[in-house]
């Protein structure tokens, strides 16, 4: 065989081994795990990854299905479903009213000027500081063109969280979250410690009940003034009682809502509030519970933790020491104390 012919025969073979090798890989591909979407706050999930495919929620929780099936709390993205939160600046200075406006861009890449009204209102706006001590529930006011505006004024500077949650009309209830912050020297602080009672004005709420993962949790908030119930609340947004959850570390939100409402025949106007709520994992969560009486609307917040994070397992050479013998005294005896 010629040379010619030679490097014929040799070229056929190589074009057979790689066109075996590609089907081979595009096979094994077909089969592979499905795409994990990014999970990081803002990030948009590609085509196909579930989005809009809402199961039943947990009852007052606004979620997202990921790649694989599980459901993300709501406030983690500031896109979600092709509606994306857009401020017109991240930057407040602290200490200062500022009219904070914002827009809520639609999946045809125009502001959203639709809107289902949700306990009483279209969109509700909350800012809270990233150490979870700070907390504030606002209500912009909606121009024609889809621009939100409201005073916002943030008590001092440091890294906050702010919340729209809201029904576009022809979508699902979502929760959308983005990032503010408040120029100036600051020391950021631990979250609050666990705690079930708050005073405020005059008022202290007590907290009953526990929070259990991945469970629907009764809690039970109880008003009262002066050391008397407090029996004649005042509707606020729709209900004796508004709650804000978030939890910490990454301020995951969910937002429930009592059980009944005024007017239902069944449902009293103090002291007691019942809600009922589901949080996601283990962790401590802030609660925050708006209440009106007497014309005015105050918060009551609260720390809970969500099941008993487990002791930590000591690895090999970390062994725990043994205890050593007491040292026999001269009378025979041994110290029983511990020092």
């Amino acid at each position: 065989m010629n040379t010619p012919a030679r490097l014929g025969v040799y070229a056929l073979g190589l074009a057979v081994i790689f066109g075996g090798a590609l089907g081979a890989g595009n096979a094994v591909g077909s089969t592979g795990p499905a795409p994990v979407a990014d999970a990081r706050p803002g990030a948009s999930a590609s085509p196909g990854d579930g989005h809009g495919t809402h199961a039943e929620p947990a009852p007052g929780t606004t979620v997202a299905a990921t790649a694989g099936g599980g459901p993300v709390p709501g406030g983690l993205q500031v896109s979600q479903d092709g509606y994306t939160l857009l401020p017109e600046t991240t930057v407040v200075e602290p200490g200062e009213a500022t009219d904070f406006r914002f827009r809520v861009i639609g999946p045809d890449g125009r502001p959203v000027t639709g809107y289902r009204t949700e306990h009483g209102k279209k969109l509700h706006f909350i800012v809270v500081s990233r150490d979870l001590a700070d907390f504030r529930h606002l209500h912009p006011e909606l121009s024609g063109d889809g621009v939100w505006s409201v005073r916002l004024d943030l008590p001092g500077a440091g890294a906050y969280r702010a919340f729209a949650d809201f029904v576009p009309e022809g979508g699902e209830a979502m929760t959308l979250g983005t990032d503010l912050q408040a120029p100036g020297d600051h020391t950021p602080g631990a979250p609050p410690a666990v705690s079930r009672t708050s005073t405020v004005d005059g008022y202290t709420v007590t907290l009953e009940g526990a929070l259990t993962p991945g469970a629907s949790s009764r809690l039970t908030l109880t008003v009262t003034k002066d050391g008397r119930p407090v029996t004649d609340l005042q509707p606020y947004l729709g209900a004796y009682g508004h709650l804000v959850a978030l939890r910490a570390g990454d301020l995951a939100y969910l937002h429930v809502h009592p059980d009944g409402e005024p007017g239902d025949g069944r449902t009293a106007p103090g002291p007691g509030i019942v809600f009922h709520a589901e949080v996601p994992s283990r962790g401590d969560y802030r609660l925050f519970l708006d209440f009106q009486h007497e014309g005015t609307v105050r918060t009551a917040d609260f720390t809970l933790r969500a099941g008993e994070l487990p002791a930590p397992t000591p690895t090999s050479g970390q062994k725990q020491k043994q205890k050593p013998e007491p040292t026999p005294s001269a009378s025979g005896s041994h110290d029983d104390h511990d020092h």
